[in-house]
């Protein structure tokens, strides 16, 4: 039976195929999968995203992103998610930012929200929501464990598999992500050095203002040759960097929910060597599929060790885990229950 979801992202974050962030690029795959087989699709994003389905748009994202812009976004969000109950026949309300209490609707729809971020990032009450029919979704066991309260169950992460191919590999190492102080990325530059391979760093500057003090006293002074800051990059360059690189460095310094780029990686066929934090320890196979590592001086180590490690085996586990279409079958599961009143097993558990 068709229905009708309304994902609502986070307020300033563009939803696109090749977003930087993690619940945006979900909030992308949920849509087209939706759209793909017969079901309704509506998403609550910034002006400017692109979607399969409606958007109902609140504001652009701009350069400066402060309280005030953010504060800003969470008004326009409340009233995106009003006329989108007014104007279209919505079954199910599926939720992705972490502020998503400030615009949490009125009882009535069912409500999934997923928890793309560290439980401890989140305000205690998120844990114990007074409102009927609203449902929390773990995206990794780590981060489940973490929570400080109740969750129904945990759905992994997934990747337009289609989307990576493997490559002839090069000499380089790449990081990819948001360019931010927990992602760490200048202790893969500090990594890559002591093993003088270069590292190609790619990802995005966003305008807050401790981000871009990070790349300004972090980043910036380590971008000494053969290092490159590439920026933001789209889908088909990030393909390419990823498929001929010797290997991807995540350096994150606090503990990961999931780990998308982990699994574009190995589906790539290019092994990650990651600090051991959250979810990175379950993404990653040690030994087969990367390295994790507790320090720079393991991490220059386990670089030059990468080329043993197979591309066939990185690309048959991300075919194996770290499908899309799997992630989509769990959660269509989850909204066709919702909407038809039924309870949601926790079976649907990863």
């Amino acid at each position: 039976m068709p229905l009708t979801v309304l994902n609502v992202g986070y307020p300033l974050a563009a939803v696109s195929d090749s977003t930087a962030g993690g619940a945006e690029q979900i909030v992308s795959v949920l849509d087209e999968f939706l759209v793909r087989h017969g079901h309704g699709s509506v998403v609550v994003a910034p002006k400017g995203s692109r979607v399969r389905g409606e958007l109902v748009g609140v504001a652009a994202v701009g350069q400066e992103l402060d309280e005030a812009v953010h504060a800003e976004g969470i008004r326009q969000t409340r009233r995106a998610i009003a006329r989108a109950l007014e104007s279209f026949p919505i079954d199910v309300i599926h939720m992705h930012g972490i502020d998503f209490l400030d615009y949490l609707p009125e009882p009535g729809t069912p409500v999934v929200v997923t928890l793309h971020l560290p439980p401890s990032w989140y305000p205690e009450r998120a844990f114990a929501i007074a409102r009927p029919d609203t449902h929390l979704v773990c995206v990794s066991q780590s981060q489940a464990r973490a929570c400080p309260g109740d969750y129904e169950y945990v759905i992994e992460n997934g990747i337009r598999l289609g989307s990576y191919r493997p490559a002839r590999k090069r000499g380089y190492v790449v990081a990819l992500g948001r360019i931010c102080p927990e992602k760490g990325f200048h202790l893969a530059l500090e990594a890559a050095d002591r093993c003088r391979r270069p590292l190609l760093l790619a990802g995005t500057v966003f305008g807050y203002e401790a981000h871009q003090r990070y790349f300004e006293e972090m980043i910036r002074p380590r971008l000494k040759n053969p290092h490159r800051f590439l920026g933001g990059v789209g889908l088909a360059r990030k393909r390419r960097l990823l498929a001929a690189a010797r290997c991807l460095l995540a350096t994150s310094l606090v503990d990961e929910t999931s780990s998308l780029v982990a699994m574009e990686a190995m589906a790539c066929g290019t092994p990650v060597v990651a600090f051991r934090r959250g979810a990175l320890a379950e993404v990653v196979s040690d030994g087969r599929t990367g390295f994790l590592v507790n320090d720079v001086d393991e991490m220059s180590a386990a670089i030059e060790n990468a080329a043993q490690l197979g591309p066939q085996e990185c690309r048959r586990e991300a075919e194996q885990r770290f499908s899309a279409e799997a992630m989509f079958r769990k959660y269509s599961a989850v909204y066709e229950k919702l909407a038809a009143g039924r309870p949601v097993q926790t079976s649907l558990a990863a």
